[in-house]
């Protein structure tokens, strides 16, 4: 952890998460653009869409703690994947969402959940009351991170998307105290 170490926005044991530079966008492309990664958006993105992906999410930024995040490892400081918090409709109301997506390198050794846990401190640090994780219903490995989150389902809705409806289950867990 050198040259980020300044613009860390959290850390957990193993990984630290900063915000997406516009010299992400190859390390990006390797999950955008990877079909079996992208299986729960129907489709690889191409170079424009990975494009407009990290557009997005450095828009995101303006509002302050919000916006999917690099997830880098510590040691290495290899970007592996993203996680954080942004702002999603789910059945009509305006919730705060966990999203992770990670590189298939990094699958299976407890980096999602891991970051998914430290977005859910970083949320509760920023006051938040409630946290979402809005996971196809195909897409059974976000939702054990989900669940391992201490996430309960909530509801279900459909999302319209590449052509597609994509049924999606909400989950959620609320702060105590």
């Amino acid at each position: 952890m050198t040259k980020d170490a300044q613009n860390i926005i959290y850390k957990t044991p193993r990984l630290y998460t900063r915000r997406l530079v516009d010299v992400d966008l190859t390390a990006l492309a390797r999950t955008l653009q990877d079909p079996l990664a992208m299986t729960a958006y129907a489709h690889a993105f191409s170079d424009a869409e990975v494009a407009a992906w990290l557009a997005n999410q450095q828009a995101r930024y303006r509002e302050p703690g919000i916006g999917l995040l690099a997830v880098c490892r510590k040691g290495d400081d290899r970007l592996i994947g993203q996680c954080g918090l942004t702002h999603q409709d789910f059945g009509g109301q305006r919730v705060l969402e966990i999203g992770y997506l990670f590189e298939r390198d990094a699958w299976h050794q407890g980096y999602a959940i891991e970051a998914a846990r430290g977005a859910k401190a970083y949320a509760w640090g920023l006051g938040a009351t409630e946290c979402w994780s809005i996971i196809r219903d195909t897409n059974f490995a976000s939702m054990n991170v989900a669940i391992r989150n201490g996430m309960l389902v909530r509801g279900r809705i459909v999302k319209h998307y590449y052509g597609l409806d994509m049924p999606h289950l909400g989950f959620s867990v609320r702060r105590r105290g």
